[in-house]
């Protein structure tokens, strides 16, 4: 409890194992770490879950130098959502020449509560710096298990996208070395408030736990119990001047250090690491999050509640882009437009930016690609192609939670998008060991062009003008929205 809200501490005992000793195989995994709204009752979640996964060849050795996968899983900096995903598929799939790696990192009130009364007792943005703390072990002890450490390549999906973006930009854009390239999922911008701006979401914190009017409020915080603070304190609340909580209440934090300024800001500005990328996005990437919103107040309210630096002068510029749509099965009638909406302003354009701004900035390869692979369950629900409805072909079915779809119809894509996926680790390019069926995927530098991944269809496409039209809006209210 000493440690909550600090760093973690550079301990490095794997360091002292004899050489000679016989491997030690893991049989189960670690507990995650304590999501927000989850309670105590979860006997898989613990506030001592900061645990990594390693999946190697059988005969590797500190001689292989094999390039190495660290996955960062998402949850909207909220949960760990994706934890414990088999690497055994990708490691056997590659023909035993890499090495997988993922791990869980404090997410919620545990690695995210920000105030200026925080750093002055302990650390920001903490769920970020854990996953530092992963990188600079796999740095310090990768060999160990085959893998190279100068041949490191993050993966992150969702929050965990967003994470490698602040990875990218963290520190002013300084490369420590930790990390050769960059395969995201589906980058996920919120809002990014400003440390000194977060004193309402701490004093609520001490309210709701009893240390309002306690002289050493960090004291009283690291005093109270793990259920005090899960069960009443880590939850989603409203942002000020909003009446319905946000999903996305505990967020990384611009601290002027590690995170100078909103990622937005720091891409156009040219202060990130120029490395190889390949981005991804599904195609309704807002689907499941966005409001089933009947009216188009119900529609601007919600993106609000996300986003609360917008304001009413925005509204109709809103409507004007995303005006009444088709309706769509199972919702009503404005949940098209606010599902695009959101999909759009949280995912897709943040991906479009990031890529744009290496365009400009950068002469490092740079691959995108739009998942576009239906599920008959998710078309009958009215919700598309679905944030990260791409995991289950990147990974393999049976390696995590998998629709059957992936078992029988939507088989064949699972090894077109995972070895592009292989590829790049492997070779920092996704085309030098793609799959026999997988056709070239060109660079986005030629002409803005991304992968369009179809079952039996897999094509480049160019953005169309009206979702360039509609990025170039959100871009321009980026400072508002501070993601």
């Amino acid at each position: 409890m000493k440690r909550r809200c600090c760093a973690l501490l550079p301990r490095y005992n794997i360091g002292n194992a004899d050489p000679r000793a016989a491997p030690l195989i893991s049989v189960f995994f670690g507990p995650r770490c304590l999501g927000t709204d989850h309670g105590t009752y979860n006997p898989a979640e613990s506030e001592d879950c900061l645990f990594v996964n390693v999946w190697a060849p059988t005969n590797a050795t500190a001689s292989s130098k094999l390039p190495v996968w660290v996955y960062i899983q998402g949850g909207g900096y909220t949960a760990n959502s994706n934890p414990d995903y088999n690497g055994s598929t990708v490691v056997e799939q590659s023909g035993r020449n890499l090495v997988f790696v993922n791990f869980n990192y404090r997410v919620g009130l545990w690695g995210f509560l920000a105030d200026k009364r925080v750093s002055q007792d302990g650390d920001l943005n903490v769920g970020l710096l854990d996953q530092i703390h992963l990188l600079k072990w796999v740095k310090r002890h990768i060999s160990k298990f085959g893998g190279d450490p100068n041949r490191v390549i993050i993966h992150g999906v969702s929050a965990g996208a967003g994470s490698a973006a602040l990875h990218l930009t963290a520190n002013g854009g300084r490369d420590d070395g930790l990390f050769a390239g960059v395969m995201t999922q589906s980058v996920f911008f919120p809002t990014h408030p400003r440390v000194e701006d977060l004193g309402y979401q701490f004093n609520k914190t001490l309210e709701l736990v009893g240390c309002e009017f306690e002289d050493d409020a960090m004291s009283c915080l690291r005093g109270k119990s793990r259920k005090e603070l899960q069960d009443v304190a880590n939850r989603a609340f409203s942002f000020p001047g909003r009446t319905r909580a946000s999903r996305w209440y505990w967020t990384p934090c611009v601290d002027g250090d590690l995170i100078r300024d909103v990622p937005s800001a720091m891409f156009k500005s040219g202060n990130f690491i120029k490395v190889p990328l390949m981005l991804g996005t599904v195609t309704d990437e807002g689907s499941v999050f966005s409001a089933n919103a009947a009216t188009p107040d119900e529609f601007v309210s919600f993106i609000r509640d996300n986003f609360p630096g917008l304001t009413d002068s925005d509204t109709p510029a809103m409507i004007k882009r995303y005006p009444l749509m088709e309706k769509l099965p199972q919702h009503n009638t404005w949940f098209p437009s606010t599902s695009k909406a959101y999909g759009e302003a949280t995912f897709i354009c943040p991906t479009n930016l990031i890529l744009d701004s290496f365009t400009k900035s950068s002469y490092a390869s740079i691959w995108s690609y739009r998942y576009n692979v239906w599920d008959l369950s998710n078309t009958w629900r009215g919700v598309g192609v679905t944030h990260t409805f791409d995991s289950a072909a990147i990974l393999g079915p049976g390696s995590l939670p998998t629709p059957e779809s992936y078992y029988g119809y939507n088989a064949p894509i699972v090894p077109l998008l995972m070895n592009y996926y292989i590829s790049f680790v492997r070779a920092l390019d996704p085309n030098v060991y793609r799959h026999s069926s997988a056709p070239k995927w060109y660079s986005w530098w030629r002409d803005g062009e991304r992968l369009v991944v179809e079952l039996n269809k897999t094509r480049m496409e160019t953005v169309g003008a009206g979702q360039k039209e509609r990025c170039e809006f959100w871009k321009g209210l980026s400072g508002k929205m501070r993601h």
